[in-house]
């Protein structure tokens, strides 16, 4: 008897690790490839490839990773952790009362910047980027789930989640094609996940949008990001219009 109630015990907190990975209101890794596939199919801006999307907690511990083509050797390899990195940095430098996204902080961390330096704190735990068995890559199962991935990536994207109660859950990173494709493909990823409500931005939509004032390498405004291409540059100007973040409820 004493045998059954301890088994039953241990399947109960089994359990209740479970039912946590999402409690947060994060989308489980379901969720995430489903929304990851169907945006990779639209025109982005970039080049068309397969993505890699990384989601971490407030804590910054790592509870989804998916790719969109058919195997994990569909889309560049190296992107997945660069996807959890970017997740990291978003969350790491967003309050719930200002969202940053990693477009944001590019220009500030170039040499001569207000973050310069930026980029080298918080160094990935090569651990958990690369530990574990490469069949589970990608999987609900991937080795970094669960862990704390660290890293600071400061170019397009990853951008911070947030509910309809304006609480920060966590955030999105996505890699696998140009910098700017990778912002728009986060973007309408966060959108259709309906954890867009935005509480302010360094944007002059105040949000936390690509901002594309560069010339000669300078930022008129300070948060700005390089054109990667004209259609990308376009795309995400309309965003305004096209994927609107959402006021807090």
């Amino acid at each position: 008897m004493g045998m059954k109630l301890m088994l039953n015990s241990m399947i109960a907190l089994a359990l209740s690790v479970v039912s946590t990975a999402y409690a947060a209101g994060l989308p489980t890794q379901a969720e995430l490839q489903k929304v990851l596939k169907a945006v990779v199919k639209e025109q982005n801006g970039g080049f068309g490839l397969n993505m890699w999307s990384t989601l971490v907690d407030r804590d910054g511990v790592v509870k989804a990773v998916a790719f969109s083509g058919k195997g994990r050797g569909d889309q560049w390899p190296g992107s997945r952790v660069i996807s959890a990195q970017k997740a990291n940095t978003a969350n790491a430098f967003s309050l719930p009362g200002l969202s940053l996204s990693t477009a944001n902080l590019y220009a500030a961390v170039q040499p001569g910047g207000s973050l310069y330096g930026l980029q080298h704190s918080n160094p990935v735990d090569t651990s958990v980027a690369y530990g574990g068995s490469s069949n589970k890559v990608g999987t609900k199962n991937d080795p970094m789930v669960g862990g704390k991935i660290g890293g600071i990536n400061v170019f397009g994207g990853g951008l911070a989640l947030y509910n309809a109660d304006g609480q920060l859950l966590g955030a999105i990173g996505v890699s696998g094609d140009s910098s700017c494709a990778d912002h728009n493909i986060a973007w309408k990823m966060r959108h259709a996940l309906g954890l867009d409500y935005i509480p302010a931005g360094v944007s002059p939509s105040k949000d936390d949008n690509m901002v594309n004032d560069m010339t000669d390498g300078v930022s008129v405004g300070g948060w700005g990001h390089p054109v990667c291409s004209a259609k990308a540059s376009d795309i995400a100007k309309r965003f305004v219009k096209t994927h609107p973040v959402r006021p807090k409820k």
